[in-house]
């Protein structure tokens, strides 16, 4: 395993710039994800690390080691990275044991099979050593082309939508799995996704994406409850923006309460220097954060809902004619138009300033 470092990063095609100044450190064993929307830049980062494209600017580092600058770059095939493809890749001609082996040369016979036997084992696919891939599911595939990656102990592991030709079920499923093998063969792994279930399931830190750049490396759990901006606010999860007025520095009141946390210093339209009373900004709400409450005497009007199974995701009307999400218990099956009761339960506050 080995850790992975992107300082100053910048690809363009042509007069078209597709990454810009991109830096993250992933540290060693650990399992990254770049996460954005199509047209974002991340494959292309991928693409950058693995040695299949030149940077313009800045410096990548494996392990200590400069694999990438400004008008050199070591070649794809020394910089012992594993890929895993959208497609999976695989050899049609050759066995699940083949494709595994594929990549130990130098081994002997006995060292290749211990090794093809000990990761077929691993994924869970010894019973399928002989066959072809065109015999397996789509997930069996999946698990044979990551098997081959990791066979020949590389110091980093890439992967581009390695679940997106999968359905809902089994990406979900897989995504645990691979993590979990990931894991245990304690390899430095990074992931790029436009699907943040999968990027959270997955990924110990996360980079959200956008036009080229990365917005906030993060924790997943930092990146839904302490978004940066509001890009990464409005990308990652749901949740709705209500207008608050700063009371002081730590406080912020909505027509619901007032809420207490990290107000932004650069709060109002105007600039002031602190937030101060009489200062602007939106409030981020999650689902979340807003609890259904029978004894409740703030009444909020039932506008839409969306059934889940569990639960329902109602899209509530606040008195002054704003909006907000509530995750409620499917038990609480209530019709649109119907006022309910609710109550805050916000651990964060995020407030940006007011547009």
């Amino acid at each position: 395993m080995a850790e992975l470092v992107l300082d100053s990063v910048s690809q363009s095609y042509g007069n078209r710039q597709i990454i810009a100044d991109l830096s993250f450190t992933l540290p060693e064993g650990a399992i990254g994800c770049l996460l954005g929307p199509s047209g974002c830049g991340k494959t292309t980062a991928l693409r950058c690390i693995s040695g299949f494209e030149p940077i313009q600017h800045g410096e990548i580092r494996i392990d200590g080691e400069t694999v990438s600058r400004s008008s050199w770059m070591l070649p794809a095939e020394k910089r012992r990275v594993g890929m895993v493809f959208q497609d999976y890749a695989l050899f049609p001609h050759l066995t699940v044991a083949g494709n595994v082996g594929f990549g130990l040369r130098g081994k002997s016979i006995a060292e290749k099979q211990a090794r093809i036997d000990e990761l077929l084992k691993l994924v869970g696919l010894s019973a399928h050593a002989g066959q072809y891939p065109h015999q397996l599911s789509g997930g069996q595939q999946q698990r044979v082309a990551l098997a081959r990656a990791l066979a020949p102990r590389p110091s980093l592991i890439l992967m581009d939508e390695p679940f997106s030709n999968l359905d809902v079920e089994l990406r979900e499923r897989l995504s645990i799995e691979v993590r979990d093998i990931l894991k245990r063969e304690a390899t430095t792994a990074l992931i790029v996704t436009h699907d943040q279930h999968e990027a959270f399931s997955l990924a110990d830190w996360v980079g959200v994406m956008h036009q080229g750049r990365i917005q906030q490396w993060d924790t997943p759990y930092n990146l839904y409850h302490e978004p940066a901006n509001r890009f990464v606010a409005d990308f990652v999860g749901q949740g709705a923006l209500v207008t608050g007025e700063v009371i002081n520095d730590h406080q912020v009141e909505i027509e619901l309460g007032v809420l207490s946390g990290h107000i932004p210093v650069e709060c109002d339209a105007s600039g002031c220097d602190e937030c101060v009373r009489s200062c602007h900004v939106d409030v981020l709400l999650r689902p979340d954060d807003i609890v259904h409450d029978d004894d409740s005497l703030l009444l909020a009007e039932v506008e839409n809902k969306a059934f889940r199974g569990a639960e329902f995701l109602y899209t509530l009307k606040l008195p002054s004619g704003q909006r907000a999400l509530s995750l409620v218990p499917s038990h609480h099956n209530h019709a649109i138009g119907e006022r309910i009761g609710i109550k805050l339960a916000v651990d964060h506050v995020v407030a940006f300033r007011r547009e």
